[in-house]
């Protein structure tokens, strides 16, 4: 608990970083804060101080605790607290998890809790690369084993110029998000999202990336030295020997035969599983023979070391995959569009065993999700959802909503496909994705992808471009040397290989990549190698979905809404929407329809007839127009005073006709003349500048007279003159249809 306090800093690329401890969560197996700009994370990271029995896993769990009271707000939700994680918190939690989770010895069965909590937030220096590298200096000074640290940095790329750890507003100018971790020796983690950036460039942002972080690096080392705390003596599972040798005996020359046939995936786990069995049930009879050194853990991780090693084996010394391909090749391409007879929009794609049906849905711009988050973003126009259900692997388990990986998959294909949705001013929808996978054997997330860009298509979506995803792998040897780089990676291969790295893109460059390397010192020539690899894979993949439906189709299915866009004063914003939102409702329910309103004034109609829309934009335009001088109305009165009557001209907007210009003679009382509800023909004659009131004459429609006219006539009155008329007679046959609607006109005679 008497923790010594300390604190470091260090400048990255002008920015400074500052890591405290000693101060904050003292019980926590160790705990720091890191803060840049008014951006401020605690984070801790605490193990149990025995092994969990009877798992083959090592149980870590990473969790992100955003706080809204670290920019000084309150929760929307009903209950005003946080609740469960939402996707944006979730994601930077799987950010901090994949390059800490590689670094941990292999066999520790420990259960480790790495908590970040944000605490302070200026909403401008973003908190996910705050979030590694607190995670990691906690674990580096703190009792758990663990072959850190780590850095990370940010990278955008601004006007031909690489940017590092930019703000949030500087991201806007970006055209590349680029979020890279790793060690002193080698890149182990990117997430990334570009607007076509060539393989070169992402390639320098990596290299420049990993030299950026060093000196985080170098700052946690200093601090492991003048504050760690002893590491804990731990046991290690692992297989004993004479186990692995048995499994090895019982199972090896099997397991090669089966790999060497070449089979589906069904068939291919049906068999191995079979021996599987075979060798549990072999050596669980031989359980004495073997003591202390026997338990079914043992036997099953043996299993897999076995399956691992020949699999490994057979791709690098033979030059042949699992399913028989060799490494460039990719599995049998189906694709298919406008499958569902209801839908606005839908894509098939399907590779080899893995399928997914993409469906694509357009609503209105009210139907845009809203975030509150600490995340810049305040809603969003553009939403995908992926899902994975049990029967696309064969198999059965409890369906409880998303996980964490449906989440991340999803937030990948959505991250792919983003730069190439047309601006809301150009294409005023809310769209939404969903990609279902119906069959999985590696890389649903690429196939979400391809099949998210075939629905946007299907739906009439005027997409930029199309985009395309690829899975790629890695197989290495140290002793050797040797490597194998795969493309279009099956559910095997990327369980039992060194890299997952996953590109998608247009035909101009990539628009997102995801990478997690389980091996260090991957070199920057087997990188570059692997990106021209998905470059070939993915121009591939475009040129045969292109081949179905070469452009979005030119018209919106006739089941998606219709959206009229207008643009009106911001200040008349209240008139449509009218008291108690009376009078859109209204529109709403007359003409059947949905009108959104931005605050810059933007209106969006959406209708499924166009006569729907036609009719809102009239009201629109007479709701919002102004009276001009000069301009001729029938309006209904509303209001009777002695001294005139107050005309409706437009939807709630009101003018006086003064008794002096109420007839064409002179009135003795308003109410001989009008009463309320009688409709009148009047003139614009004044708009006052500074308060907006309207003077109305109805005698100038009578007379025949111009606005200047009938003024002049004010001014005279006043005066005590009066204007000669013009041809009264002509006049008065003008204004003989309007005085007849006046009942109180007929028969009274001039004066």
């Amino acid at each position: 608990m008497n923790q010594e306090y300390k604190r470091y800093t260090v400048n990255v690329e002008g920015k400074e970083f500052i890591i405290e401890t000693g101060h904050l969560a003292m019980q926590a197996g160790g705990a720091v804060t890191v803060r840049v700009g008014d951006s401020l994370v605690l984070a801790t990271a605490t193990a149990s101080k025995e092994p969990r029995e009877d798992i083959d896993f090592f149980p870590l769990s990473v969790e992100y605790e955003e706080r809204l009271y670290a920019a000084g707000r309150i929760p929307g939700s009903w209950f005003r607290r946080e609740g469960r994680p939402g996707e944006g918190a979730i994601l930077l939690a799987r950010l901090v998890d994949r390059p800490l989770r590689p670094l941990f010895p292999k066999g520790y069965r420990n259960d480790v809790q790495v908590i970040i909590t944000s605490l302070s937030s200026d909403e401008e220096n973003l908190l996910d690369i705050p979030a590694i590298i607190g995670a990691s200096a906690a674990l580096t000074i703190s009792d758990i084993p663990w072959n850190g640290p780590i850095g990370a940095v940010r990278v955008g790329y601004i006007d031909g110029e690489f940017v590092f750890n930019p703000t949030a507003s500087e991201l806007e100018k970006s055209t590349l998000d680029l979020r890279v971790a790793g060690t002193e020796d080698a890149i182990i983690m990117v997430e990334c999202g570009a607007n076509e950036v060539p393989e070169e460039v992402m390639l320098e942002a990596l290299r420049r990336a990993h030299e950026v972080m060093q000196p985080l690096i170098a700052l946690q080392k200093q601090m492991r030295e003048e504050i760690g705390k002893p590491k804990q003596d731990v046991t290690l599972f692992q297989v004993p020997e004479a186990i692995s040798q048995a499994v090895e005996e019982l199972a090896a020359e099997r397991i090669n035969e089966v790999l060497h046939k070449f089979l589906p995936k069904k068939e291919r786990s049906e068999a191995l599983d079979a021996i599987r069995k075979e060798v549990k049930e072999a050596l669980e009879a031989r359980a004495e023979e073997f003591g202390d050194a026997y338990s079914p853990l043992a036997v099953k991780a043996a299993y897999e070391d076995v399956l691992k090693r020949l699999t490994r084996k057979m791709i690098l010394e033979e030059g042949v995959r699992p399913d028989g391909r060799d490494y460039k090749t990719i599995r049998p391409l189906k694709i298919e569009v406008g499958l569902l007879p209801r839908t606005h929009g839908s894509g098939l794609f399907q590779r080899g065993e893995t399928q997914v049906l993409t469906i694509a849905t357009l609503g209105t711009p009210r139907e845009a999700q809203e975030l509150d988050t600490l995340f810049p973003e305040e809603t969003k126009r553009y939403i995908h959802h992926y899902n994975f259900p049990p029967f696309s692997t064969g198999e059965v388990w409890p369906m409880r909503g998303p996980k964490r990986r449906e989440i991340g998959h999803g937030a990948l294909a959505e991250r792919a496909l983003e730069p190439m949705i047309p601006p809301q001013e150009d294409f005023p929808y809310t769209i939404r994705l969903v990609s279902e996978v119906l069959s999985s054997n590696g890389s649903t997330s690429m196939a979400s992808v391809c099949g998210s860009t075939l629905a946007l298509m299907d739906a009439g979506v005027p997409i930029k471009a199309p985009v395309a995803g690829i899975a790629m792998g890695l197989i290495t040897d140290a002793e050797s040397g040797r490597y194998a780089i795969l493309t279009d990676i099956q559910g095997m291969e990327d369980a039992l290989g060194d890299m997952d790295f996953k590109v998608a893109g247009t035909r101009e460059g990539i628009t997102a990549l995801q990478m997690d390397i389980k091996v260090s010192g991957l070199s920057y020539e087997i990188l570059r190698e692997a990106l021209a690899q998905a470059r070939e894979a993915r121009l591939y993949i475009l040129e045969k979905m292109l081949e179905v439906i070469p452009e979005p189709r030119p018209e919106l299915s006739p089941y998606a809404p219709r959206i009229t866009t207008i643009h009106i004063d911001p200040l008349k914003i209240g008139r449509i929407i009218g008291p108690g939102g009376k009078v859109i409702r209204k529109m709403q329910d007359e003409y059947d329809v949905k009108i959104d309103i931005s605050e810059d004034g933007t209106v969006y109609i959406a209708a499924h007839d166009q006569q729907g829309a036609e009719q809102t934009i009239r009201e629109i335009e007479l709701l919002t127009k102004e009276a001009q001088v000069g301009e001729i109305f029938t309006g209904r009165v509303v209001r009777v005073e002695p001294y005139g009557a107050f005309v409706e001209i437009l939807p709630g907007v009101e003018g006086l006709v003064h008794v002096s210009q109420l007839a064409d003679y002179r009135v003795p009382s308003v109410e001989d003349v009008v009463k309320v509800g009688d409709e009148l023909m009047v003139m614009v004659i004044d708009v006052d500048k500074e308060t907006g009131k309207i003077r109305l004459s109805r005698q100038a429609v009578l007379e025949g007279w111009t606005a200047d006219e009938a003024r002049s006539r004010d001014r005279k009155l006043s005066g005590g003159g009066r204007p000669p008329r013009r041809d009264n007679r002509r006049s008065r046959e003008r204004g003989t249809g309007e005085r007849r609607r006046g009942s109180r006109d007929r028969g009274r005679p001039r004066r």
